[in-house]
């Protein structure tokens, strides 16, 4: 009922589709076995994202992959697609093609909708790493669409006529 849900999530996560079947397959023994914690507070299907996106992390926290970085905040500029006719499938190959620490973070700030203190803690990393990651994340994914955009054809393109 909930596996392509929780599957998107691990997807968003994971930097193939063979990593985030083994993570969506790990968050489901974890479920199993902790179902019994479960104490009704909020919804079931956040519960269950919950887990999925901490067993996710989990891997990447015991990996030490984040870079530690000086304390002062840097400013993250947006990324803006202003061409709509890219498909969900080139943007997440984008976000897929990240180096770890940058694709955890962009992926918790940006579509989880986490603040830098809960991605520090989460992570176990300083709020100015996560900072700086997010825009290091932000950086590259621009520098891939505007290479998208620079070529004439390119992979992923909806066509609208």
């Amino acid at each position: 009922m909930f596996a392509d849900v929780l599957f998107s999530i691990s997807l968003k996560y994971s930097r193939n589709y063979s990593e985030a079947e083994d993570n969506l397959q790990d968050a489901f023994i974890t479920i199993f076995e902790k179902i019994h914690q479960f104490q009704h507070k909020g919804s079931f299907e956040g519960w269950l994202k919950r887990i999925t996106i901490n067993i996710c992390l989990q891997r990447y926290r015991k990996q030490k992959v984040f870079e530690l970085v000086n304390e002062e905040a840097l400013k993250a500029e947006d990324v803006y697609v202003e061409d709509e006719s890219y498909s969900l499938q080139f943007l997440l190959n984008c976000i897929q093609t990240l180096p770890d620490r940058y694709r955890m973070v962009f992926n918790l700030y940006t579509l989880d909708g986490f603040s830098h203190r809960e991605i520090a803690e989460t992570l176990q990393i300083t709020e100015g790493t996560s900072k700086s990651n997010l825009s290091r994340a932000k950086e590259i994914l621009r520098k891939k669409i505007t290479e998208a955009n620079a070529e004439e054809t390119y992979p992923y393109k909806i066509d609208h006529n």
